[in-house]
């Protein structure tokens, strides 16, 4: 079975040499994604899910300063962001061959843990990790957050999550989010032996223990949960008042809400 072929307008798609690289084309947003760029990723993970010529997957940003800032806060506001995370983070998930991110710069909110879901992540020592949801009003919830817990334990993914702090490469080596950390210059040459050492396992074990590896990753939805604990929240005005003090560059306040 092929994909349909698709025109990439905010992403870049490659095969060579076995390797799949899906680069983030949107440096004026800091690699930001939006419907459309969540559309082309969807179909080029599919592309190298089905396409036998693949044998490793990698995802990374174009330049030097982001891999994925998240998604558009505008985009969001509209419930973009639950289509971000149940369409990619699944797909990488679900995708059979390893996936590998390659962190070229900021990996912040929905870059992050579409870090995170990959197989490994490579990541050059000026890269920044961190959630941004409570502190823009961005009501995170299910497989996505959960999935943190099983990379790097419930006291820090609760400090990840919940104090929207950033972080450095170093320090995510060490929490164990990421695999490697090397100078920017080195990246490349790192992926591309990762890529290489893969390449020369069975296609057919590394396929078998994925879905091993997935059997733990709880496939909650995040709009289940919401419509459970807050069913009303994008009426309220609460999430509105997060997106437009990141807009407006100003500290959000959320004194109206603390009931």
């Amino acid at each position: 079975m092929e994909m349909e072929p698709m025109e990439y307008e905010h992403i870049f798609y490659e095969v060579k040499d076995l390797v799949a690289r899906i680069t983030i084309n949107r440096p004026r947003t800091l690699n930001a994604v939006n419907a459309q760029t969540v559309k082309e990723l969807d179909h080029a993970i599919r592309c190298a899910s089905l396409d036998p010529k693949v044998g490793v997957l990698v995802l990374t940003g174009v330049g030097e300063r982001s891999f994925c800032s998240g998604g558009d806060v505008k985009w969001e506001a509209d419930g973009g962001l639950v289509d971000l995370n149940f369409r990619l983070n699944r797909l990488v998930l679900l995708c059979p061959k390893p996936v590998i991110a390659r962190v070229n710069g900021y990996a912040i909110g929905s870059g992050n843990h579409l870090a995170y879901f990959c197989d490994f992540t490579i990541a050059a020592d000026h890269a920044i990790f961190g959630q941004t949801g409570p502190r823009v009003g961005s009501p995170a919830a299910g497989h996505f957050v959960t999935h943190s817990i099983n990379i790097i334990g419930h006291k820090r993914a609760r400090e990840m999550w919940m104090l929207t702090r950033q972080y450095s490469a170093a320090n995510m080596l060490e929490w164990g989010l990421i695999n490697a950390v090397v100078p920017y210059a080195e990246l490349d040459a790192e992926v591309d032996k990762w890529c290489q050492e893969l390449l020369e396992k069975s296609p057919t074990c590394l396929k078998i223990l994925k879905h091993s590896f997935n059997s733990q990753v709880d496939l909650s939805q995040m709009d289940d949960i919401i419509a459970q604990v807050a069913p009303d929240y994008y009426l309220t005005g609460e999430q509105l008042e997060g997106a437009n003090a990141f807009l407006e560059k100003r500290k959000p306040d959320f004194s109206r809400w603390r009931k």
